[in-house]
């Protein structure tokens, strides 16, 4: 309801401004808003895996939610943290955010969550999903199909994201 109200509010506003001429405008491209994308584009998603494999190796910390240290649900909060989106540092929490997703269903970015909510990871395709499990291990690769994985497995989410989802932080 409020956010309804601010775009109103917002959008009255805009109206009292100047329209540009043709001629000063800006010549930058833009991206459509990730609900506004067609179907099957991915890229955000396969993006967002991206980053998660550049944490591969980064120790693990329980608590930790930086290079220098992640938890599984600090290493999901920093990772979505690069594209703008703020989610809460406990994976119970985030398995309440965005819209459940079929494990047939998943797309690289997606949240996988496992053990009644105590562990999750970001998908990143080929039924592999990155994840900081325990010390020693650190941050790393895993099969959905591995067995305590398959056995523990609760389900996964995808998160909605804002028109602006980082594009430009992600490269």
């Amino acid at each position: 309801m409020v956010l309804a109200v601010s775009a109103a509010l917002t959008g009255c506003a805009m109206l009292a401004k100047e329209p540009v001429p043709i001629g000063e405008r800006p010549t930058t491209v833009e991206r459509p808003p990730l609900n506004e994308r067609p179907p099957g584009d991915a890229a955000i998603g396969q993006e967002i895996a991206a980053l998660a494999r550049r944490h591969i190796g980064a120790s693990y910390r329980w608590g930790g939610s930086s290079p220098s240290g992640f938890d599984c649900s600090g290493l999901v909060r920093y990772v979505y943290a690069q594209v703008g989106v703020s989610l809460p540092h406990n994976a119970a929490k985030q398995y309440r955010l965005g819209a459940p997703v079929a494990r047939e269903e998943l797309e690289p970015g997606d949240l996988v969550f496992f053990d009644r909510l105590r562990h999750n990871g970001i998908y990143v395709g080929d039924g592999r999903f990155v994840h900081a499990r325990q010390t020693g291990r650190g941050v790393n690769i895993a099969s959905l199909d591995d067995g305590w994985y398959a056995s523990h497995w609760v389900g996964a989410r995808r998160l909605d994201l804002p028109a602006d989802a980082g594009w430009d932080q992600l490269r």
